[in-house]
């Protein structure tokens, strides 16, 4: 059946799924541990999330080329749990938020994906690439001065050497040369090995070390939530982006199944949960990776260079490793979204949103807290700016002895409060015709609205006549007219 031969089998296609999965593996072990120390526990639980992560996602997962692993909003997330209750119940917050998660994405809960404005994924994606540069700066910080020649070196190998060729990711070969001269000179630089100790067995599956009550699962409940909120959004926000790099589609509602069994497996397996990385994914696809064999690989490098090659990964300079993220960091950020062209012809509100989403970003270093902010802040904007296109204006009756109010208009919430102000009960003849051709009722507040002004007119012996409702709009007002009020 040549015909449905998966495309990673292609000589070309597998050379830089499996090139780019190391780099992804070499990158991650840095990370992983660090995401250990702000969970407070050992480094091998978060190396043992990411391969577990890593492995599942490539499987189960519905966006291709995306790596998912340990991470610091899941690290955040769980560390007062692990610092008040211990290990166990953490393990056991990440089972439940993984169950969480399958009924999530079953329930649909990716189709929310819509609602989120591009100003804040534009936001998005230019506070991911902020924080991805600052989480490289305290590398960067009271450091021997041998640090600061080696990332400018690795920068100048990143940007250089795919004009030689292509055929090796230019991170692979800089983390490779500057590990080779700084063991060849004996440079005495901050490595991976002084993050922590790599593991150096595999992990073993097996229930967490809880007891298994409801107050057990009262004290987790709130840790399970918020991870599983936390790591779909994330997720989802990383998939979207890497569609819009790659012009492709992914399945988003399988994506979120897929984190949630992913982070199962992470917890029977005693790791500390996880979602989408956003570095290391925008790694993976800037070296072209495309495939689920990169995330697969990315997994089960990370496991081998652990166990097997773990005294060499040691040795690796962090330099090398910030120089790649600092690159990831320079092409992740949206420069056409802040030239002067853009902001210029951008609406006020667009460029608020997007400020709003950074700056809640930035501040909180959580992607998901800085996307709720951005898309209300968004919310917020539209609905004001629509509230001002409805109007109402007086025309006299052509009969003579009446007037015609002429609606236009969306009418819902935020804009048919003011409505009811538009209109001279006091002076107006006795006979008034309410034109709603040109409007649109939407909501039981449009309605109350329009009982307000028939009542504010009836209430001084005059009548009104309510006209042109399309279906939709004549529907919901003869449904919930004279209805919303406790006096009939």
């Amino acid at each position: 059946m040549r015909g449905f031969r998966p495309s990673w089998l292609s000589p070309k296609v597998f050379r830089t799924e499996v090139l780019s999965g190391l780099v992804v593996a070499l990158a991650l072990i840095p990370e992983a541990i660090s995401f250990s120390i702000i969970a407070g526990v050992d480094p091998s639980v978060g190396l043992f999330a990411s391969f577990t992560m890593a492995v599942t996602i490539a499987l189960v997962g519905g966006r291709p080329a995306m790596i998912s692993a340990a991470t610091g909003a899941v690290a955040l997330v769980i560390a007062p749990l692990n610092r008040e209750h211990g290990l166990g119940y953490l393990v056991a917050a990440v089972i439940l938020g993984g169950l969480l998660q399958v009924i999530l994405g079953a329930l649909g809960v990716a189709k929310l994906m819509r609602f989120v404005p591009r100003s804040v994924m534009v936001g998005f994606v230019n506070a991911l690439a902020i924080l991805i540069f600052l989480a490289q700066v305290p590398e960067l910080l009271d450091v021997p001065w041998a640090v600061y020649p080696l990332v400018i070196g690795g920068l100048a190998l990143i940007v250089a050497f795919p004009r030689i060729t292509r055929a090796v990711p230019a991170p692979l070969v800089s983390i490779i040369i500057l590990t080779a001269i700084t063991l060849a000179a004996g440079i005495a630089v901050p490595t991976v090995g002084d993050k922590g100790a790599l593991p150096s067995f595999l992990p073993v599956p097996g229930l967490p070390d809880v007891p298994f009550t409801a107050e057990t699962l009262v004290t987790i409940a709130p840790y399970a939530l918020a991870l599983a909120l936390v790591g779909l959004m994330e997720s989802l926000m990383t998939a979207k982006l890497v569609d819009d790099i790659t012009d492709t589609h992914s399945n988003k509602t399988r994506e979120s199944i897929g984190q949630g069994v992913a982070n199962l497996v992470t917890g029977f397996f005693g790791g500390m949960g996880g979602c989408a990385m956003i570095g290391q994914t925008m790694i993976n696809v800037k070296n072209g990776a495309r495939t689920r064999l990169s995330t697969f690989l990315a997994g089960l490098f990370l496991m081998v260079l652990c166990i097997v090659c773990g005294p060499v990964v040691s040795d690796i300079p962090m330099a090398a490793l910030v120089a790649v993220m600092v690159l990831v960091a320079f092409s992740t950020f949206d420069w056409h979204s802040i030239a002067p062209k853009t902001l210029r012809r951008m609406p006020a509100g667009e460029i608020t949103v997007m400020v709003v989403t950074v700056a809640a970003v930035v501040a909180t270093h959580n992607l998901a807290i800085g996307v709720v902010v951005g898309s209300f802040t968004g919310l917020v904007i539209f609905a004001r700016r629509v509230a001002r296109l409805v109007n109402v204006a007086a025309v006299t009756d052509p009969k003579g002895n009446g007037v015609v109010y002429c609606v236009t208009g969306e009418l819902f919430f935020a804009s048919s409060n003011d409505v009811v102000y538009q209109f001279d009960y006091a002076n107006d003849p006795d006979s008034i015709v309410i034109d709603l051709t040109d409007a649109h009722i939407w909501d039981a507040s449009s309605v109350a609205a329009l009982d307000a002004v028939t009542t504010k007119y009836e209430q001084r012996g005059k009548t009104v006549e309510i006209v042109g409702l399309n279906r939709q709009s004549a529907k919901i007002h003869d449904k919930l007219s004279g209805e919303l009020t406790g006096s009939h």
